[in-house]
């Protein structure tokens, strides 16, 4: 009855101590967010060490400053041992043994550390949990904005690590690291991105020193490929590499007839120069220079269009640009199908027609033909069918709806105002700064509508009306006509005096 007690006793005291290890863990991992000024853990496994990640995976490496706790029953007595790990990586179990961990995983240095103290106490309920990881400094040399060393721990991958230190003519195909043991190995961290070769980014690890090389060969390519981007080339890789490996082939519209080149670097006094390639350029694999750039054009940018033209809006315009430019036309060439109806291309087109379309008023120019198009039941009719087929070079007008008053002459601010129904001639007067009272004393005014029909103050003003305040001051006419009347007369009395003078 007293073993059975006893074994009860002792699990409870070893399920007691795991929680408390893990919460022990869990602090830990607290306290550090707190000196990084994080409120959580942190997803990316390069910011911060966290002993459950590091106990989740398989792979975890025993790394110099690790921290591990090992518990276990002796006999009816509960112990428990901290166990550091450092740089000679051999580590001492109680007082049962040394184990040499150099090159193990977690999972590995856990299985020898339970097997050896259940030799000694087969009933000893063991358990080996990793409570803090460890985190060493690593620099980073070579063509970086400068030389730095960072913390990383062991779980830190080299890609995530060095990003931030790269120059425009840093190289991710042959980034050198130099271990603790002054062996040295080169990655390409463009495999493991493409290709997910993860040998390619290996975990850091303690005395690791970083050298990012610079970058040989660097070219873009853009157009009709399915990865357009700028690339670094290894030797011996050229323009049929650079379309079928880096950009992943052509795009299924791509026009391999219309290759541009642009070579920035000629070798020459003026560099930059372009040149037209074709499908066996390809096939020759055309040698290509650092700083190349490659464009495939596309069989869609060879699409026909229609002109849309008058009242319509550029596209990408903003609503403040669209105020500034309502009284200026405007000419845009949009892409069709061969075989479109207009009724069909209107609507799919309708975020270029602003409130100042005339939709009702438009019409087509073919040739030297004027064909009248009402536009507004293809938008606002489901049902409605043109039954016209757009044909290339077609040109779409919009004309503009009268829903402006002129305001010229004898005013402070001349120009164009917006129409507003039921509004006197005062009223644009008004907008227009008022009169200029220098040449304009009487309120004296002509008011004429889109017609050229004169209208009297009474009338009701209308649309495109022109409202020109006329300059009626005495001394506007007087200084308008007395000055050069006074130099004639001048020019006239000199030559009659030296006249006299010579008889």
């Amino acid at each position: 009855m007293m073993k059975i007690l006893k074994a009860i006793f002792v699990s409870l005291w070893m399920s007691a101590s795991l929680n408390a290890l893990f919460a022990q863990s869990q602090n830990v991992t607290e306290s550090m967010e707190k000196q990084t000024g994080s409120g959580k853990v942190a997803s990316d496994v390069t910011k911060l060490p966290d002993a459950q990640l590091a106990m989740s995976v398989s792979y975890y490496p025993v790394t110099a400053g690790d921290v591990y706790t090992l518990a276990f029953a002796m006999g009816s007595a509960a112990v428990k041992y901290t166990i550091p790990v450092d740089s000679t990586y051999k580590i001492r179990v109680a007082n049962m043994g040394v184990i040499n961990c150099t090159g193990l995983t977690y999972l590995q240095l856990k299985s020898q550390v339970e097997a050896l103290v259940l030799r000694n106490y087969p009933m000893g309920g063991v358990q080996f949990v990793l409570s803090s990881p460890s985190t060493f400094l690593v620099s980073i040399t070579g063509e970086v904005n400068s030389t730095v060393e960072r913390n990383a721990w062991a779980l830190t991958r080299l890609s995530t690590f060095i990003t931030s230190s790269f120059t425009a003519y840093s190289s991710n195909r042959a980034i050198t690291i130099e271990g603790a043991d002054g062996k040295t190995n080169t990655y390409d961290l463009f495999l493991a991105m493409r290709k997910g070769d993860l040998s390619q980014d290996p975990f850091l690890r303690p005395g690791d020193k970083i050298i990012i090389n610079r970058a040989k060969r660097v070219v873009s390519i853009n157009g009709a490929v399915e990865r357009p981007g700028t690339y670094e080339l290894l030797d011996g890789e050229n323009l049929k590499t650079l379309i079928e490996f880096y950009g992943n082939g052509l795009a299924p519209l791509a026009d391999t007839s219309r290759i541009e080149l642009y070579r920035s670097l000629t070798g020459e006094k003026n560099s930059g120069h372009k040149s037209y390639l074709n499908e066996k350029s390809i096939l020759d694999d055309y040698e290509l220079l650092c700083y190349d750039s490659v464009l495939i054009s596309s069989y869609s940018e060879l699409t026909p269009v229609v002109f849309l033209e008058g009242a319509v809006n550029v596209r990408g315009n903003k609503s403040g640009d669209l105020e500034k430019s309502l009284d200026s036309s405007q000419r845009i060439p949009v892409p069709f199908v061969v075989g479109e109806d207009y009724a069909f291309f209107v609507r799919r087109n309708r975020g270029v027609f602003n409130a100042v379309s005339d939709l009702s008023a438009a019409y087509i120019i073919r040739g030297g033909e004027v064909i009248p198009l009402n536009l507004s039941p293809m938008l606002y009719d489901s049902s409605y069918n043109a039954n016209m087929e757009i044909k290339p070079d077609d040109t779409l007008v919009i004309p503009f709806k009268q829903y402006f008053i002129s305001v010229a002459g004898a005013v402070l601010k001349p120009g164009r105002y917006p129409f507003i129904p039921d509004r006197t001639w005062e009223y644009y007067i008004g907008l227009a700064g008022g009169f200029n009272e220098d040449v304009n004393s009487g309120s004296a005014i002509v008011i004429r509508d889109i017609n050229g029909k004169k209208l009297s103050k009474n009338d009701v003003i209308t649309p495109e009306c022109t409202i020109t305040a006329k300059s009626n001051s005495f001394l506007y006419y007087y200084g308008k006509y007395t000055t050069p009347f006074a130099t004639t007369l001048s020019i006239v009395l000199s030559a009659l005096a030296i006249m006299t003078y010579v008889k």
